[in-house]
């Protein structure tokens, strides 16, 4: 059977974009329901019916079977909760991130203190004095709402910056090292 042609297992966000289709979505019922050949697609055009399909494909859904015809994964789902467990600790801080990067910020405000604390322990040195452009660059690695993550650490006190924004630095007083110790 032809899996996953351009990737190596299914992704949630290609599943989910897919779904999303009105075209696929109907046309993935009527695989799963065993809809036959001629049927699949049926009151589409062509082109839409062929698109679809090719989503359907692309995402891992469906699957061609010997003789090509399409049958839907019996796998892609329990691949794609077992792929978000993957690289994921259960325990500490680690809960709230996955493949090392921020998945949700704690609820939590002790929690969230610790997860920011082990972040910005990762990324700067005490002394060392940054630029808006070079923490940021930093702090891309752990999210892509670089803004709020760097103003949760400055509102949280584990960062400073000068009035006018344009250095940041570790404050003297803050035990981020030890919050972050804790937080492993």
């Amino acid at each position: 059977m032809d899996r996953y042609p351009e990737e190596a297992s299914p992704d949630w966000r290609r599943v989910c974009a897919a779904l999303a289709g009105m075209d696929a979505r109907r046309t993935y019922a009527q695989i799963v329901l065993g809809a036959p050949p001629g049927e699949i697609g049926a009151g589409l055009k062509p082109a839409r019916r062929d698109r679809a399909i090719a989503t359907l494909l692309a995402a891992g859904l469906v699957e061609r079977a010997a003789g090509g015809s399409l049958v839907a994964s019996e796998t892609v789902f329990r691949e794609i909760l077992a792929r978000q467990t993957l690289g994921r600790d259960t325990g500490g801080i680690g809960r709230f991130l996955h493949d090392g990067r921020i998945e949700r910020y704690p609820a939590n405000l002790a929690e969230r203190r610790r997860l920011l604390a082990w972040i910005v322990a990762q990324v700067v040195r005490r002394g060392e004095d940054l630029t808006e452009q070079q923490i940021n660059e930093r702090l891309m690695q752990y999210t892509d709402d670089v803004p709020l993550l760097r103003r949760y650490l400055v509102d949280f006190g584990l960062l400073e910056r000068t009035r006018s924004g344009s250095s940041y630095s570790r404050p003297a007083d803050a035990d981020t090292a030890a919050v972050a110790d804790k937080a492993q």
